[in-house]
């Protein structure tokens, strides 16, 4: 099974019923996937903050959600994690591509890269960050955690888990 099947199935698993991305190339096979499962409904986003509003709502309405979206979008967040997601205590999944690490191609990039870690640590998300494809062995329990205390979760996947820029 693909890592895109593998992250798809552990979204079904938790019941995972809606799904909001922003478009990333290291994302496309992943956002592909879920836009072909029957059991995720799949609500592309314009901004990363948008996205996060949609998944809040979802959860107002008794649906579970995660967003899919990049990292360098953090900073454009931080307002709607701590005003809403946090305040209100609402589980939220996020999926990040980890751009801006060795090899990246784009120099704004890594500037965003160098603040991510640091953004999330300072508003108290648990972040895990996947470098290989074995690392989706613990989506699972990460979904399980995010949902069991109502928390939002940073899973940052590197090049290296995508397999290249």
């Amino acid at each position: 099974m693909s890592v895109n099947d593998r992250i798809v199935a552990d979204f079904v698993k938790n019941k995972i019923e809606l799904v909001t991305t922003v478009p990333c190339k290291q994302l496309a096979g992943v956002i592909e996937k879920i836009e072909e499962s029957k059991d995720i409904y799949h609500i592309p986003s314009n901004k990363e903050d948008e996205g996060m509003g949609i998944c809040a709502g979802a959860y107002m309405g008794g649906k579970r959600s995660a967003i899919i979206m990049q990292n360098t979008a953090i900073g454009v967040t931080v307002n709607t994690l701590v005003t809403l997601t946090q305040y209100y205590r609402m589980p939220l999944p996020m999926l990040i591509s980890y751009r801006g690490e060795l090899g990246e191609p784009v120099a704004c990039q890594v500037e965003m890269a160098v603040h991510t870690k640091a953004l999330l640590a300072q508003l108290n998300i648990p972040t895990y960050h996947f470098h290989k494809e074995d690392d989706a062995d613990e989506l699972d329990a990460i979904l399980k955690h995010c949902f069991m205390c109502n928390k939002p979760v940073a899973i940052l996947t590197d090049a290296s888990f995508w397999k290249g820029y």
